[in-house]
């Protein structure tokens, strides 16, 4: 009789051991990406032989020793819907699936920010109307939630699952990354290319890049040292903000009012590579057409703001690398105008983002005029996601249309003034008179506020920036001030960047 119970908990074991299992990004109705190899993998014992049909398309793997499986399929044009099926000593099955372009949605709180919004004082414009019209069922959501990790995951924690885009599942997505998947999708259709779109929402409010970004790639760039100085000075910090929070708890028991304490993230989400580990690291087997990235305000920080022009470049190279397919687009937003704080330079933080367009394949929507000065997420998402759409338009789906506003090409000096040339510059003008936001500064490299006017030339537009104060001026800069009054705009009626002509000494 112990005989015969011992043989069948040895066979139930070894069939749990043996099934087959695939991560957690995998479900029914989900895209993937169109053109490109169709990567399957997964779990199951060692030495198990996995087949996978997809599309009238197959193929067989063989775990390794540690369990793992991998196959390919052969690329496919955009369609569906499809269904894949897993099969070893069990069988998977995922219905409804899509062959379309996928995309990878990242960053902080303003590419976290629903559709549904943050508290009452924190909202999208026209959340209800947008809530009830988010019905696009070849636009497919993954949300994943919120993890840290101190290595490289093979899987997320946990995810919603992919999902048809409805009012119900698009309310507690990204607003950002719903509106940029509409708005293409869209503009797509107008051209007859009827494209699935699916999102994948990763993002963790108030995190820095460095989070975001490998240990690999955070300790082979010793300019980046200062990370991990920060990182730190922020646990030493952490024992007093926990015994904080022990009193505050202990105060409410009582009834009693808490005092009102500065914003402190969670520890988790400012560990340098944690969130890459989490929600990053797991995706990375999986082809995707590119990403969209909203990320900077956690940076901004004067003892840090300065590490941004090397530190995002990193992060963009740093995934690139670990997809391993090339150079694919990598969009993102240039961070808006905030009142912020004397502590937070924004206007450095936003040329950095600027700068970081020498990168081949990058894209920069630029949001500097629909910020709130008293709210650091901006109630427009939808300019912001048709912004970004206008960058993939242009660079990835190769449509002949202007794709951001006026970007800082140089400046020279000239009789006393500051000439400023532009790229993207056709229809150059200032709403509402004459150009403002301009300063200039000379040797000495003290910015003071100037006039200018713009010049209308065979050869392009331009703007001539002068001050009385410098009689010869050498840098130029533009919308540097956290929460600027700026107003250059192009024919396209997209704003300007900031930026800065002043270049930062040679470290030696």
């Amino acid at each position: 009789m112990k005989l015969r119970l011992t043989l069948c908990l040895l066979a139930a074991t070894l069939t749990t051991q043996a099934e087959v299992s695939l991560p957690k990004i995998f479900s029914s109705h989900m895209v993937l990406q169109r053109d490109m190899p169709i990567h399957i993998w997964g779990s199951a014992t060692p030495g198990e032989s996995i087949t996978a049909t997809f599309h009238n398309l197959t193929n067989t793997a063989t775990t390794d020793a540690a369990g793992r499986w991998s196959l390919y399929l052969p690329p496919q044009p955009a369609g569906g819907p499809y269904t894949l099926t897993v099969h070893s000593t069990n069988t998977i099955t995922y219905e409804d699936i899509l062959l379309g372009d996928l995309w990878f949605a990242s960053g902080q709180s303003n590419m976290e920010m629903p559709l549904s919004g943050f508290e009452p004082d924190t909202q999208i414009d026209n959340a209800e109307k947008e809530i009830a019209a988010a019905n696009y069922p070849n636009i497919r959501l993954l949300r994943i939630d919120k993890d840290a990790s101190d290595y490289p995951r093979e899987d997320v924690k946990s995810a919603t699952g992919w999902s048809l885009c409805t009012p119900d599942t698009a309310k507690d997505f990204s607003a950002v990354a719903y509106f940029f998947a509409r708005d293409l999708q869209k503009a797509l259709a107008d051209k007859q290319q009827h494209i699935p779109i699916g999102l994948i929402d990763s993002t963790w409010g108030g995190t820095p890049a460095e989070a975001w970004t490998s240990m690999n790639a955070l300790g082979a760039n010793a300019a980046l040292t200062p990370v991990f100085a920060t990182r730190a000075e922020k646990m030493d910090h952490e024992p007093t903000v926990i015994r904080f929070e022990a009193l505050d708890k202990q105060a409410h028991a009582e009834g009693k009012s808490t005092p009102e304490r500065d914003w402190h993230p969670n520890p988790d989400s400012w560990r340098p590579a944690a969130l890459y580990n989490a929600m990053v690291a797991p995706f990375t087997p999986l082809p995707i057409k590119g990403v969209i990235w909203y990320q900077g305000e956690a940076n901004s920080v004067l003892n840090m703001v300065g590490l941004y022009d090397k530190l995002f470049p990193t992060l963009i190279e740093d995934w690139r690398s670990h997809w391993a397919q090339g150079n694919f687009p990598f969009l993102y937003v240039q961070i808006s105008a905030f009142g912020s704080t004397p502590k937070e330079n924004w206007g450095e933080l936003r040329d950095a983002q600027r700068k970081t367009l020498s990168l081949a394949n990058t894209g920069m929507a630029v949001t500097i005029d629909i910020g709130n000065e008293h709210n650091v997420h901006p109630a427009n998402k939808q300019a912001v996601g048709e912004r970004l759409s206008l960058l993939a338009r242009r660079f990835v789906y190769n449509e002949d249309i202007t794709p951001s506003g006026p970007l800082f090409r140089l400046a020279y000096p000239d009789k006393g003034a500051m000439h400023v040339w532009f790229d993207n510059a056709q229809g150059l003008h200032a709403k509402l008179g004459a150009p403002e936001g301009f300063e200039v500064a000379g040797a000495d490299r003290v910015f003071l506020r100037a006039n200018a006017h713009i010049e209308h030339t065979a050869d392009g537009d331009t703007v001539v920036v002068a001050s009385p104060a410098i009689p010869n001026p050498q840098y130029v800069r533009y919308a540097w001030p956290n929460f600027p009054q700026a107003n250059l705009y192009n024919g396209a009626n997209l704003p300007a960047a900031t930026f800065t002509s002043l270049q930062p000494p040679t470290q030696p």
